[in-house]
């Protein structure tokens, strides 16, 4: 053998040595994926004589692409990966496509599309079309597109399947979009996916060439690739079944954005020969951590059974965060980041915050500036510097000086009003030939000679700033902004383009309306716009604190996937939060599998944290623990004052709270948290008897199924429950006809 493979342990060599046909390893969180993959690489060239060159290896980021290439150039010669087959998806089909898609009727200086030139084509379509971006956004439009693309849905099927009138429309849209691409000569980003298939579908011979050239193909996180991928997959591997998968089932996560966890999940039905290892010895955690991934994960019905095993002895119990509310959270994760690195001598670097959405990120950057604590954010933009936030900022910013030219050219289309560039440029020169400000050049359009259109669009725009100007008189920052979002409408219009991005932005607005609410009452003497504003501009101008490497890492669990820190905290962990707003089983899953995700970032220590109030919509809501947590063993789950889950006294949350918060009268984050049961769990139910339903009550209704009352409204025959269903969402009922049952 190898003196190499001896570093392997048994599975791991098992799967390295298992060379010919199909094989799938679930390669569980800190199992040694990518050692298995360059290992068995390395085997191939050394010890099996196969050419370099005759092996394809695919991955999901250029990162884990050049990770290979360096592995096994440290185990062979250097430069023994030169000649290997190692990249995305995406950069291996661009290269093959440069060879050969002038067979399928491209030349082969085709043009790549980035998303803002797709965007901006399908946007071209849709003017030729006559359809509204109004009525039908673009970037939905595009979404769609790309949805279809990744399934390998190509236009004559969308268009036959096309239900409700978007769908409708966008299927003229891609048909169109489609042919546009070709009459540029060009290829979107999904296209490096669809076109392969097309040109090995319509040229058998030279599929039949690449199958004998790419003898061993090896795809990473098999657990992420979509139709299209799974396709070009088979196709390729089709003549010698050399197919070699590695990957975790528990860690898909990335269904919004394509990837079918049954590509997978369905491998052995689709290699009934094939043979597969499961790597469960965890090199990174220790016993505590994993117990609590085992617990959570075993959940899931839909997945491959896998128990992980600590080589890294016992560690830790996990310790659990209560605050009152988000502040109080960020708060005492800084207070434990502030200790821990004093007391134990650890570098920031060994510390990982993550949330589950982007918005979070607001509050905690904060706590993390106040406390002089580096950090950085990762996976986006700080949330001051996010597009959104600096669009309704620059808004404020004018109300409060309309001379501020800088400001208003940000948002004088914000949302579309079709003042385009030229409009801009006469503007411009009407301020100048009258010696006015831009802002006093628009009230006065009707002296201007504009067109009628225009004058319009710019007396309605001096409308809607006069009106927030005189909000602002008298009214707090929380006022003003929440006027705007009001007779802008830039929040439901982000909603009703309901796309991935679209959502993740109207979160962020709806953020920044939390904040404007907080500050407002928590500084009732200046509450003002200008006070707001100058909160906001010393927030943004200072960067972080310390700008060498040694930070808090800030992010989303979708961030974190591929990482790991000594000290991770999991915060936000409430119910329609973490997880989020999950009513379909397959949802609920994919966030439990995202929660595994996090846990299995940490190696040392783990923190999990919830606020019993957050800021939603710009108004104080009870929040309920996540039933997440519920599933942990509590024998391994501390609470702050160092006892045991198990033994601490169960609680009922606070009544809800209705407008302005009194935080004095909240529960103390000492205390235990709300038990929330499992939602598989069955549970005898028993009539609501009078008195009985208070928040955080299990409920189970004829019609709605189960639910968690969030808040009781009245008393007596008058009296209203609001409900938080888990298929159909939040109603409020009248509790002497709803028939609740308390579970």
């Amino acid at each position: 053998m190898t003196d190499f493979l001896r570093e392997l342990n048994d599975v791991q060599r098992e799967a390295v040595l298992a060379t010919e046909g199909p094989v799938m390893v679930l390669a569980g969180a800190g199992s040694g994926k990518t050692r298995v993959i360059t290992y068995r690489i390395a085997h191939l060239i050394r010890n099996v004589d196969v050419p370099p060159q005759n092996i394809l290896a695919l991955t999901f980021t250029n990162k884990a692409a050049k990770e290979m290439r360096h592995r096994i150039d440290g185990i062979l010669e250097r430069g023994s990966s030169s000649s290997l087959w190692i990249g995305t998806f995406h950069s291996v089909f661009a290269r093959l496509l440069r060879s050969y898609i002038h067979l399928i009727g491209y030349d082969r200086n085709f043009s790549i599309f980035d998303a803002d030139d797709s965007k901006s084509l399908v946007k071209q379509c849709m003017q030729e079309l006559n359809l509204s971006p109004d009525s039908l956004p673009v970037n939905l439009v595009h979404a769609l597109i790309s949805k279809a693309k990744n399934s390998f849905v190509l236009p004559p099927e969308f268009h036959r399947n096309a239900g409700d009138y978007q769908q409708q429309k966008a299927a003229l849209v891609y048909e169109k979009y489609a042919q546009k691409l070709r009459e540029n000569n060009a290829l979107d980003f999904d296209d490096l996916l669809i076109k392969p298939i097309e040109l090995f579908g319509e040229q058998p011979g030279l599929l039949d060439q690449l199958q004998d050239y790419f003898r061993y193909l090896l795809i990473d996180e098999y657990q992420d690739t979509n139709r299209a991928q799974y396709l070009v997959a088979k196709m390729l591997s089709e003549k010698h079944r050399n197919i070699f998968v590695v990957g975790d089932d528990a860690q898909s996560i990335y269904s919004w954005r394509g990837a079918d966890i049954s590509n997978m999940l369905n491998f052995q039905d689709d290699y009934q020969d094939s043979k597969l290892f499961k790597l469960v010895d965890n090199y990174r955690s220790t016993e505590t951590i994993l117990q609590a991934a085992n617990d959570v994960i075993r959940n899931n019905r839909r997945q491959i059974k896998k128990e992980l095993v600590a080589k890294a002895g016992p560690g830790d119990p996990l310790t659990l965060i209560e605050a009152y509310n988000e502040r109080r959270e960020a708060e005492r994760v800084a207070e434990y980041i502030r200790s821990i690195h004093l007391s134990k001598g650890c570098g920031y670097r060994a510390f990982a915050i993550f949330y589950r959405t982007n918005a979070q990120s607001r509050v905690i950057e904060d706590v993390m500036r106040q406390n002089r604590i580096p950090y950085r954010i990762f996976g986006s933009v700080s949330f001051y510097k996010r597009k959104e936030i600096k669009d309704a900022v620059a808004y404020l910013r004018l109300v409060l000086n309309d001379r501020d030219g800088e400001s208003l050219l940000r948002v004088i289309n914000f949302p579309p009003r079709k003042i385009g560039e030229v409009s801009i440029s006469k503007l411009k020169e009407f301020a100048e030939a009258g010696g006015m400000s831009l802002y006093e050049a628009i009230r006065r359009a009707d002296e201007g000679g504009f067109q009628s259109r225009l004058a319009h669009a710019l007396k309605e725009f001096a409308t809607l700033v006069e009106t927030l100007k005189q909000k602002a008189v008298d009214g707090t920052a929380y006022d003003v902004l929440s006027l705007l979002f009001e007779m802008s409408s830039i929040p439901s219009l982000l909603q009703a383009e309901n796309t991935v991005e679209a959502l993740a932005r109207h979160e962020n607005l709806q953020e920044l309306l939390s904040m404007a609410r907080d500050f407002s009452d928590h500084n009732p003497n200046n509450a003002s716009l200008g006070d707001f504003l100058s909160t906001i501009s010393l927030a943004s101008d200072i960067e972080d604190v310390d700008e060498s490497e040694n930070y808090v890492s800030i992010m989303t669990v979708h961030a974190a996937k591929g990482l790991e820190f000594p000290v991770v905290f999991v915060t936000g962990m409430e119910e329609r939060l973490f997880p989020l707003n999950s009513y379909e089983p397959a949802e609920l899953e994919e966030e439990r599998r995202l929660f595994y995700v996090a846990i299995t970032r940490a190696r040392e220590k783990l923190f999990l944290s919830w606020a019993q109030s957050r800021y939603m919509y710009g108004q104080p809501q009870m929040c309920l623990r996540s039933t997440f947590i519920n599933e942990i063993d509590p024998d391994i789950i501390c609470t702050e004052g160092g006892r045991p889950l198990s033994e601490s006294p169960k609680k009922v949350a606070a009544s809800a709270m209705a407008g302005r918060p009194v935080f004095g009268t909240l529960p103390s984050a000492s205390r235990p948290a709300v038990p929330v049961q499992r939602p598989d769990a069955a549970q005898p139910a028993s009539p609501a008897r009078k008195g009985a339903l208070r928040a955080g009550t299990k409920v189970q209704h004829a019609i709605f199924g189960p639910g968690t009352v969030i808040e009781v409204q009245g008393s007596g025959s008058k009296q209203k429950v609001k409900i938080g269903f888990r298929t159909a969402g939040e109603k409020t009922l009248m509790v002497q006809y709803a028939n609740l049952k308390i579970v």
